[in-house]
């Protein structure tokens, strides 16, 4: 990402979404960020604070949107890219996920990504790009996803819907689908042997995908490097998903 650009990541408080707000403050960027978890905003912030815009909110709130452009608008004076991070996992299978659940997933992974990027078109000017935090799951079956399969297959249809509406104004819209990164969701499954046996132990590469991977994607994808990337969805798996492979069985 170039330096001096304006960046707004959803749900950047850890986890990935954490890796990809340092990773533009690194780079010199200024940085819009918005999460509930009012801590992890203040320790971001300390980052860098003259180059960090952050308010608490819930991605899913009717107001968040706007409040969200607001900021950016009253800090910075305009919005260059914007990472639609914030989501949820921990699916269960279709039988056993209620109404509520299955709101639940559509209000975080959907209708947040679609409200936030609608919002974000009107500050947007030609040149800008946005980049949604899809998932593997989103391109491939897999057991008991259920409704988050479905959101994040949801999100790979919208980044390709919304690069051919508003790619000819010059805007550029991608997706990341990571595969297993290791965060604090994940780590207490690592040592549950079907789990390893389905994500883990297929992936034909010697180590669990890092936050850092998926940041550096999103951050490729937002630089004049992929100027002319539309409409893409960047796999990050260590090619799980391209793959019928399994590791060797342990002696």
């Amino acid at each position: 990402m170039d330096t001096g650009k304006v960046v707004m990541v959803t749900g950047p408080a850890q986890g990935i979404g954490r890796a990809i707000a340092e990773r533009f403050l690194q780079s010199g960027c200024s940085l819009v960020a918005l999460d509930r978890q009012a801590e992890g905003l203040q320790s971001l912030a300390a980052l860098a604070p003259e180059r960090v815009a952050w308010e608490v909110m819930d991605v899913t709130d009717d107001g968040a949107p706007a409040r969200g452009m607001a900021l950016a608008r009253e800090r910075f004076g305009r919005l260059d890219a914007l990472v639609n991070n914030a989501g949820i996992g921990r699916p269960k299978p279709m039988h056993l996920t209620d109404d509520a659940e299955l709101d639940r997933f559509l209000g975080v992974n959907l209708r947040s990504v679609f409200r936030f990027s609608r919002e974000a078109l009107g500050l947007m000017q030609p040149g800008a790009c946005m980049v949604h935090v899809a998932s593997t799951f989103g391109l491939m079956g897999n057991p008991g996803a259920s409704a988050y399969a479905a959101t994040k297959a949801a999100l790979i249809g919208l980044t390709r819907q919304m690069a051919v509406d508003y790619g000819p104004q010059g805007l550029r819209i991608n997706a990341v689908a990571p595969g297993l990164i290791r965060t604090a969701l994940i780590e207490d499954r690592l040592d549950q042997p079907a789990f390893r046996r389905l994500m883990v132990d297929t992936i034909p590469y010697p180590r669990l995908g890092e936050p850092a991977d998926v940041a550096a994607g999103v951050a490729f994808l937002c630089s004049q490097d992929a100027a002319f990337i539309n409409g893409h969805v960047l796999v990050i798996d260590g090619g799980w998903s391209a793959t019928n492979w399994v590791g060797p069985t342990p002696a």
